[in-house]
């Protein structure tokens, strides 16, 4: 007798449990599918999940899908997302502002269900079953119910507070990634399932604030991050929009730029933000690392990229740390420089957009010829532990 694996999953309508489903449809899971309503306002999101029901239904693929209505006690609940009278904020979605988006123990409420549901079929099928959820490492900065050691400590309450526990479990497979790896995940599923990835993902519903027709609005926090997501993929959403794909990509990379920048002038002090983030240059022979003759990893300050290898780094007088060659994945972008009335290139980090400094072709001629020529205050260095003076 082949024993059928079982799945039980929140599944919301949104990006992140979509590819979920399909994952556990490729991986052979029988799902049984619960999705919420909690007064939210963006409602659509329910709408969309059962489109894709009734679109993986259309292909042979059947779901145990439920709704359950927790909207008259979840109306108690303060939340941008559910109060009429609080506006959802737009913006880039780490920003402070963001919090208003929670829904006071919301994630509990939810999982508190879904256990109860998984249990109830393990002991019904008098097998294990698996309780799955979507949330990702982009959720933690915000939401503190979709962080790992959250849901490590509910799977031990409800241990401690049923019989039969052992038959349930959590898995949470997204929870190192993000939408980027989300949207791989799904990409996938659908080769494998012969599922059309446009049609399931224009199905589904990510804004916090969609207009009367349920078009996304690509300005609350949570557009910003799936924007940037297909961006990243180069590929065009293919939900629609209240605005062209345009616009509202480069809403999001505008959003995206001004978030990060206002981070880095908190974090670096005035010269390194000065040098990384609008390209200015140290004074000669004063960087710390223009010396070091450590072995070890230079990397970008900003991002922590590995950039260069101290075998590639040598003396070359000039008063700025000098590399000959750069490491094999660092990939540093390269762009013409006419500044200062001289024609030079400048070098990038390919990651981050970080400005390194410039490239010569003066270099040792046995290496090509090249001399990386870095700022010292747009590195990190990390002494290799095989080090004779470390």
């Amino acid at each position: 007798m082949i024993r059928v694996k079982t799945a039980v999953m929140s599944l919301s309508g949104g990006m992140d449990s979509t590819a979920l489903l399909l994952r556990l449809i490729r991986e052979g899971y029988d799902v049984y599918a619960i999705s919420y309503n909690y007064g939210q306002k963006h409602i659509i999101e329910l709408d969309r999940a059962k489109a894709n029901i009734e679109y993986l239904s259309e292909n042979n693929f059947h779901v145990n899908h439920q709704l359950i209505d927790l909207s008259g006690a979840m109306s108690l609940f303060a939340s941008s997302l559910i109060d009429k009278n609080t506006d959802v904020p737009e913006g880039f979605y780490e920003e402070e502002q963001m919090k208003s988006t929670v829904v006071p123990n919301r994630n509990a409420i939810f999982s508190s269900i879904l256990y109860g549901y998984a249990l109830s079929i393990a002991k019904q099928l008098n097998s294990n079953v698996v309780i799955t959820l979507g949330v990702h490492s982009g959720d933690h900065a915000i939401y503190p119910d979709c962080r790992p050691e959250f849901y490590q400590s509910l799977e031990q309450s409800f241990d401690l507070g049923n019989w039969d526990s052992d038959k349930v479990r959590f898995d949470l497979p997204y929870i190192d990634g993000d939408k980027v790896t989300i949207l791989q995940d799904a990409q996938e599923s659908c080769q494998k399932l012969n599922l059309n990835f446009e049609t399931v993902f224009a199905n589904t519903s990510t804004s916090y604030d969609p207009d009367e027709y349920g078009r996304a609005s690509g300005k609350t926090g949570s557009d910003i991050e799936r924007i940037l997501a297909f961006y990243k993929l180069g590929i065009p959403d293919p939900v629609e929009y209240q605005e062209d794909w345009g616009k509202v990509l480069q809403n999001a990379l505008d959003i995206e730029s001004d978030f990060k920048d206002k981070e880095y002038q908190k974090r670096f002090d005035n010269l390194t933000y000065s040098v990384t983030r609008r390209g200015a240059t140290e004074r000669p022979f004063t960087g710390k690392y223009n010396k070091e003759s450590r072995k070890g990893i230079y990397r970008c300050i900003c991002c922590g990229l590995d950039l260069f290898d101290s075998s590639g780094k040598y003396d070359s007088g000039c008063g700025w740390p000098a590399f000959h060659t750069e490491l094999e994945n660092a990939n540093i972008d390269r762009i013409n420089d006419y500044s200062h009335g001289m024609t030079r290139v400048e070098i990038k980090c390919s990651n981050c957009d970080s400005h390194l400094g410039h490239v010569f072709n003066d270099g040792p001629k046995h290496y090509g010829g090249e001399r990386y020529c870095v700022n010292s205050v747009s590195l990190d260095f990390e002494v290799s532990d095989d080090d004779d003076n470390n």
